[in-house]
C-alpha cells in the first residue's frame, strides 16, 4: 500500500475545533485509544518508549505516580506553554490528554511483559503499527493538535524554524531528560524513531480508503 504524504479531508472532519459531530467520535475516540495502546504496548516491551513516554517514566519514578498519570500531567504542563505562543487548543486537544493517559495506564496494568525477544519484537512492531494507525485517524478529525503537535508547530511559527528541526530539537531533549531521570531508552525506542512516519503514512493512506468505502456504501 502506498504511503500518504498528507492529512486527507475525510468525510467526518469536523467543521471547527470545537463542533466534534456524532462521526467525528468513533475516530477520534478509537484513534486515541490505538495510539495510547501502542504507547503501552511499547513500555510492555521493555525495549524502549517513545521519547515523550521516556520522559513521563522518568517522572514517574520522582513523582510516584503511575505512567498514565505522569502522562497527563506532562500534557496539562505542555498546554500551560502554549499560552504565550497564542497556540488555541480544540476538543480534540483535551481528549488526547485524558484518553491517551487513560489507556497507556490500563494497558500497562493488564498486559504482562513478554519474557521471550520474539514476543518482545511484536510488541514494539505492533505498537508501531497501532500508534501509525490511531495519529492517522485522530488528524482526520480536524478537531485540534494534541499537547506535543501543537508547541512544534506554535514554535515552528513564531521561530521561523523548520517543523523538522524544532520536532527534532524537542524529541532529544524530552528524551534525554527522561533517560537521566530513569526512564527506559533501547532498541524499541530506535525503531520508533525511524519507522514511526513511514507508519504514519500508512495509516493515512488505510483511512482515506476505509473514507471512500465508506462514502460509496
Amino acid at each position: 500500500m502506498r504511503l500518504s504524504h498528507q492529512v486527507p479531508n475525510t468525510s467526518w472532519r469536523a467543521s471547527s475545533t470545537w463542533s466534534p459531530r456524532a462521526a467525528t467520535f468513533v475516530p477520534l475516540v478509537g484513534g486515541l485509544t490505538l495510539f495510547g495502546f501502542g504507547e503501552g504496548l511499547l513500555v510492555q516491551s521493555r525495549w524502549g518508549a517513545t521519547p515523550w513516554t521516556v520522559f513521563a517514566q522518568g517522572l514517574a519514578r520522582h513523582l510516584h505516580v503511575s505512567i498514565g498519570w505522569s502522562t497527563a500531567l506532562i500534557s496539562a504542563a505542555v498546554l500551560t506553554l502554549w499560552w504565550p505562543l497564542r497556540e488555541r487548543p480544540g476538543f480534540g486537544t483535551i481528549s488526547n490528554l485524558i484518553i491517551i493517559a487513560l489507556v497507556l495506564d490500563v494497558t500497562t496494568v493488564l498486559l504482562a511483559s513478554p519474557e521471550s525477544a520474539f514476543a518482545r519484537a511484536i510488541y514494539v512492531v505492533s505498537a508501531i503499527v497501532a500508534i501509525g494507525l490511531g495519529s492517522a485517524f485522530y488528524l482526520t478529525t480536524g478537531l485540534g493538535p494534541g499537547p506535543r503537535d501543537g508547541l512544534m508547530t506554535s514554535l515552528h511559527r513564531r521561530l521561523g524554524v523548520s517543523v523538522v528541526y524544532v520536532r527534532l530539537s524537542i524529541e532529544v531533549t524530552v528524551l534525554i531528560i527522561g533517560w537521566l531521570m530513569g526512564g527506559t531508552v533501547g532498541v524499541g525506542t530506535a525503531l520508533f524513531a525511524l519507522t514511526i512516519g513511514f507508519s504514519v503514512g500508512w495509516g493515512l493512506r488505510g483511512v482515506t480508503l476505509i473514507d471512500r468505502r465508506r462514502s460509496r456504501d
